[in-house]
């Protein structure tokens, strides 16, 4: 398996520049995740990875191999397409042999190959099956077989298991990153699924408007998100707009005066805290910021209790609390007290 170097590959149709100036290096065998909203460059960027959308400029290099302008099929990577593309017609065994037809594979090894790929996948046994006697579940194991027979250098996922219900794609995701780990192979996957991402990637790519925001492992972006745009991305926080105001201390557009370890310089900016790093009741009043708020909306969520607040007109909160027994849930109107760590929120200059 080899690695990628992807160099300031751009994109641009007309004057709509959709992949901007991104760069960034896999290792052999590393799972990456491309992440961010819909229309932020992620799939852009993938289809210029397979060979399937020419770059405006920039390098992509497989290995030792520069392949920027090399079509798809000179490039041995395998491609999972959201829809899977399954031929209908064909079995399970035709459609995964079908891309080794194309490369002219000899039928003895072509025989052995989806033999292999369909036992990865844990489907040996459904090779005369037709794509309509499959569940989705089963489908998307064929379209990853598919691209396994082909013994490719870089794996490439494209939204893989949105078409899979809410508990089938848990469980897929984790067949899928048990396998990429047993083979080794270097593989990007483009997702706007933060669990599914968080759960599977080695590292997170972040995207927005066609610019990477930001590169890094689980930890890093969800401790140290770069920006407000990450911090409010990748998990949940909750944001108050203010002043820094000096030697430690945050002032919020409410009037709530914060002592914030990350308040440091002067200026616009916003304070991010993360809703489950806010203690409620007897536990916040020990801490350095406590406050009280008024209950505006709860929502029992099993493991979690999900909690908006107001402090003031302008300063509205969301915290999490675990669902612990006897613990009561707090109706809209009621005040709670509320509190916080001097190091629990991150601060960021308001941006242009």
């Amino acid at each position: 398996m080899e690695p990628l170097s992807i160099q300031h590959l751009h994109k641009s149709y007309g004057d709509l520049t959709v992949v901007d100036d991104v760069t960034i290096d896999i290792a052999s065998g590393e799972f990456l995740v491309l992440l961010g909203p819909s229309g932020c460059g992620k799939t852009t960027t993938l289809r210029m990875i397979a060979g399937f959308v020419p770059p405006s400029s920039g390098k992509l290099t497989i290995g030792k191999r520069e392949v920027t302008t090399l079509p798809p099929w000179k490039r041995n990577c395998g491609l999972v397409f959201q829809s899977y593309a399954l031929f209908p017609h064909m079995t399970v065994a035709e459609n995964v042999a079908f891309g080794l037809e194309m490369r002219k594979v000899a039928q003895a090894e072509r025989g052995t190959r989806v033999a292999e790929a369909l036992r990865l996948v844990q489907l040996t046994g459904f090779d005369g099956r037709y794509p309509r006697q499959l569940s989705g579940g089963q489908q998307q194991r064929v379209a990853l077989a598919r691209a396994l027979a082909m013994e490719p250098d870089v794996l490439l996922l494209d939204e893989p298991l949105s078409n899979l219900d809410a508990k089938l794609r848990q469980e897929v995701r984790v067949e899928i990153r048990d396998l990429q780990r047993k083979l080794g192979l270097t593989t990007i996957m483009v997702t706007h699924d933060q669990e599914e991402a968080l759960t599977m990637a080695d590292r997170l790519v972040v995207m927005e408007r066609g610019k990477v925001r930001q590169i890094g492992t689980q930890r890093e972006l969800y401790e140290k998100p770069a920006d407000r745009f990450v911090a409010g991305f990748i998990g949940r926080s909750a944001f108050l707009d203010g002043e820094i105001a000096g030697d430690g201390r945050f002032r919020t557009k409410g009037g709530l005066d914060i002592a914030c370890a990350a308040a440091t310089g002067m200026g616009s900016a916003t304070l991010a805290l993360r809703p489950e790093r806010i203690a409620v009741g007897g536990e916040a009043q020990g801490c350095p910021n406590h406050y009280e708020a008024k209950v505006e909306h709860a929502s029992y969520l099993g493991a979690l209790l999900d909690i908006h607040v107001s402090l003031s007109e302008h300063d509205r909160m969301l915290l999490q609390i675990p669902n612990r027994a006897g613990l009561a849930e707090p109706k809209p109107g009621e005040t709670i007290t509320i509190g916080w760590a001097q190091d629990a929120g991150l601060v960021y200059p308001r941006e242009a």
